[in-house]
């Protein structure tokens, strides 16, 4: 039983943590907003995964586009 204690105040104080950091200022704005700290990564990379998944699926739009395929199981 205390085992379980320990471990949820841990998990609780792991959770909690991040509520302690101080809010982003209007200056450091424009840190956030650089190219590079974007989560898909360049807009190029992501055509040339794009055109690789199509090519690999044999369908056009591959992603978002229902249909095609040479339709042999």
């Amino acid at each position: 039983m205390r085992a379980r204690v320990v471990i949820a105040l841990c998990a609780a104080m792991a959770g909690l943590s991040g509520c302690a950091l101080p809010p982003v200022q209007p200056w450091e704005k424009g840190q956030l907003a650089r190219p590079d700290m974007l989560l898909q990564g360049d807009a190029l990379g992501a055509r040339f995964n794009e055109h690789i998944y199509a090519s690999k699926e044999a369908a056009s739009g591959g992603s978002a586009v229902g249909g095609g395929g040479c339709g042999c199981n």
